[in-house]
């Protein structure tokens, strides 16, 4: 076999073998964000009066909008565990991707799993508390000596903020796992077009070689 041949096939292997564990940990990650991007869109008809209109939010609003959040935190345990169980599939595929890292790896899945710890952050911090506050009732009370007291239509509000936050921070997660397969599928690329370059370069040498030694051998005859 020729052996730019064989460099060729080696290109194309070399990828593909290791496309297939990153490409299903890659689903890992996008499967959960996806899932959390529904979720939050499915609040965002809530969050709209509050955050994107100019008009007056009237007062019946916000006692429909806390039976609603007071409904969502007293869902049975088994959706938070389903929640949690995403949340840790996410996390795994990050740590299935960044097991052997690449360049690639580091640059574009390192910022994502920075990404994806910013919104558990804020997922615990902001909505998981701002959820405890609404069912209990007990707005503009501080908890600590460094926390300030909102009201209770401040609180809606930073709720609906949060959600907002952590949509973007899940969208920038997806950007990222975009841009480093447009990479790694642009350097494939690339590598394809030299090895293709380098056998027609073998190519267009192999006859004058052969042509070349013919005549010497003719003449050493003669």
């Amino acid at each position: 076999m020729d052996p730019s041949k064989v460099s060729i096939f080696k290109t194309y292997d070399k990828p593909r073998g290791e496309g297939g564990s990153n490409s299903f940990a890659t689903f890992m990650i996008i499967g959960p964000v996806c899932f959390f991007l529904g979720m939050l869109f499915s609040s965002f008809p809530y969050d709209y009066p509050l955050l994107w209109t100019t008009e007056a939010t009237p007062a019946a609003y916000y006692d429909q909008l806390e039976i609603h959040l007071r409904f969502l935190h007293a869902s049975p345990p088994i959706i938070a565990r389903i929640l949690h169980i995403a949340i840790t599939v996410g996390f795994v595929g990050f740590f299935i991707k960044l097991f052997k890292p690449s360049e690639a790896n580091l640059l574009f899945d390192g910022a994502s799993l920075v990404l994806y710890l910013i919104a558990v952050v804020v997922y615990i911090t902001n909505i998981v508390k701002g959820l405890r506050i609404v069912t209990l009732g007990v707005y503009g009370v501080p908890e600590g000596d460094t926390e300030i007291a909102i009201g209770r239509e401040d609180s809606l509000r930073v709720l609906a903020a949060s959600n907002t936050i952590l949509a973007l921070i899940l969208v920038g997660v997806l950007v990222l796992q975009a841009g480093q397969w447009y990479a790694e599928r642009k350097d494939l690329d690339e590598a394809i077009k030299y090895e293709k370059e380098q056998e027609e370069k073998a190519a267009t040498k192999s006859p004058k070689t052969g042509s070349h030694v013919t005549r010497s051998v003719s003449k050493k005859k003669q």
